[in-house]
């Protein structure tokens, strides 16, 4: 497959996984040194010049990471797989600081391996070394503009989205609808080495179940009536680049297992081809559902979990970010107000109404409030009255005579979306379509929101 064999370092303290691998590897072309622990592993790293580390986690001399963190330090331009039979979310963060190449779980194909081994060798995705050496810039709010905040959950979402962006690791991001989940992806993708291919947005919410394989996966000439010419699919269209599955919750069950494939093997077979396509795709999901309950309740597959929540960051909403509710509000005033308007801030009684109110929409109807005010109003500063009314209310009657102290975090989620959706279908009179235009949704997922709590559209017409 080369004119020189590339040479894998594989360290693993398990015997038969670890020959095996390696007989595998070698049929496939590569030329492989085995070790059993990480103390074998440095000694080899300086003797022999090595192209890919494959290691394991929970062996002699790497339980605390030592090797990865050696690696990094002293042989950068090294790339690094990780395979372990024990994941966690703590070593999965640090291994993807560290930045490892790809994170995978035991018992694995080796189809899959393989497919990480090329990619992680394959010098269009590969990090050169360049990259590696360059320092990160001392402000990160500066290298990442479009996220916009200083509270603590800011700052360490700023430090773990520029350690995520430099790996070629899947990352499930989670959080309320509204608080910026589709920013951060393309935050990463735009410091990603695959920055200057396709960043391709999936919402799925808003493909029918019936046709999900042939948008995704595309189709050929008369696949089935209607199919009137070849048709490359979305994931075909972002080869190279990153593609953005966005409410990856709301994916039926069937959809799930054709994803899980795809994302395992980096191949697929169009609908009516009998040729697969392979692509070089990494994948970043978002959901403002917990998954892992999903998964309990069986509506969610265990395997695909796994394989998209290698690296797992949480979206603080906004209610609980401080004095980021100013910054963005006057973000959004900059950028929404024209040239010929006459704001120039905001009074501040304005800015305590933000500080108390919830935000059940998060900054998307941060946004809105804010664009909505400069509109209406009539002198040289956003005031109260420009403001819509439920934001300037001491406390909503909506919960039923209690505090929000009094009920549980799930309870007060809930009370909050309700409270969203009702002044949401009140404001354009149960119109669907300009209901979801405000809320940034597709008509399919804001039915699906009404849905789960109870809300009937035609009650506001």
């Amino acid at each position: 497959m080369n004119d020189k064999a590339l040479r894998i370092l594989i360290a693993d303290d398990e015997p038969l996984y670890r020959n095996t691998t390696a007989e595998l590897l070698r049929d496939e072309g590569y030329e492989c040194i085995c070790v059993e622990d990480a103390h074998d592993a440095t000694a080899v790293l300086q003797e022999h010049p090595v192209d890919l580390i494959l290691t394991d986690l929970n062996m002699p001399g790497n339980l605390r990471l030592e090797l990865l963190k050696e690696g990094r330090a002293k042989y950068s331009h090294i790339p690094m797989i990780v395979v372990t039979g024990v994941p966690s979310v703590p070593t999965a963060i640090e291994s993807v600081r560290l930045g490892i190449a790809d994170y995978l779980l035991k018992p694995v194909k080796f189809e899959e391996l393989l497919i990480a081994v090329e990619r992680a060798t394959r010098p269009s995705t590969k990090i050169t070394q360049e990259e590696r050496d360059q320092k990160p810039p001392s402000d990160l709010r500066t290298k990442y503009p479009e996220i916009i905040g200083e509270s603590p959950p800011m700052l360490s979402l700023l430090e773990i989205v520029d350690r995520v962006a430099a790996s070629d690791t899947n990352v499930l991001i989670t959080g309320e609808s509204g608080t910026g989940k589709e920013v951060v992806a393309k935050a990463i993708h735009r410091q990603s080495p695959r920055r200057e291919n396709a960043f391709q947005i999936i919402d799925c919410t808003a493909i029918p179940e019936m046709l999900f394989e042939s948008v995704l996966f595309g189709h050929v000439k008369g696949a089935f009536t209607g199919a009137l010419r070849d048709q490359k699919g979305l994931l075909e269209s972002c080869d190279g680049g990153t593609a953005f599955l966005d409410e990856i919750g709301e994916l039926p069950a069937a959809a799930q297992a054709k994803l899980l494939r795809a994302i395992q093997e980096q191949t697929f077979t169009p609908v009516g081809a009998t040729k697969s396509v392979s692509i070089d795709t990494r994948f970043v999901c978002a959901t403002n559902r917990n998954l892992q309950s999903e998964v309990e309740s069986g509506r969610f597959r265990q395997d695909l979990f796994y394989r998209l929540a290698v690296i797992h960051i949480e979206l603080a909403p906004l209610r609980e970010r401080g004095d980021d509710i100013q910054l963005l509000a006057e973000s959004f005033l900059d950028r929404l107000r024209t040239k010929e308007s006459r704001i120039t801030g905001f009074r501040p009684e304005v800015i305590e109404c933000f500080r108390r109110y919830r935000w059940p929409g998060n900054i998307r109807e941060l946004r809105n409030v804010i664009e909505r005010a400069i509109t209406l109003a009539q002198g040289n500063e956003i005031d109260v009255v420009d403001l819509p009314q439920q934001l300037c209310e001491p406390e909503s009657r909506a919960t039923n005579g209690h505090s929000l102290a009094e009920i549980s975090r799930d309870q007060a989620l809930d009370h909050a979306d309700r409270e969203y959706l009702n002044a949401l279908l009140q404001k354009h009179e149960g119109v669907i379509a300009s209901a979801a235009r405000q809320a940034g949704m597709s008509r399919q997922g804001l039915n699906k929101l009404l849905r789960r709590h109870g809300i009937n559209a035609d009650d506001f017409r």
